[in-house]
């Protein structure tokens, strides 16, 4: 019934951008935070950003400060990330997430909650 897809992804060279997109369903978007994670082959699923549920707070991980921004639009059930400068180290697959807590509790822990099902995100070098 609840329903986050990703779109978006695809392949770069680095100091390129991407737009990750998730579309949600099913859910009251606008009661929950949201949350873009990344997994690499073999490594553990880690955190990328996070939003308020008014689109009026954001926190971001250290590692793409400066680079990455998200948003998102109540109005269509939406989130997005927008990526730039970007390196080879940020491949991965990247997860939309909502979660019902504050969006402060996003870079601590995700959960269990909602997730999509990812879109890859391939930057060359």
């Amino acid at each position: 019934q609840v329903q986050l897809v990703e779109s978006g992804g695809g392949l770069v060279q680095a100091g390129g951008s991407l737009r990750l997109s998730c579309a949600a369903s099913g859910l009251t978007f606008s009661n929950y935070a949201m949350g873009w994670f990344r997994q690499a082959p073999g490594e553990a699923r880690e955190f990328v950003a996070a939003i308020s549920r008014s689109g009026g707070g954001t926190i971001y991980a250290d590692f793409v400060k400066g680079r990455f921004t998200i948003s998102r639009d109540n109005a269509k059930n939406a989130v997005y990330l927008q990526m730039n400068t970007l390196e080879p180290e940020d491949t991965a697959v990247y997860y939309c997430h909502a979660d019902s807590r504050s969006y402060r509790a996003l870079p601590r822990d995700y959960g269990m909650n909602y997730w999509g099902k990812g879109t890859l995100v391939t930057v060359s070098s």
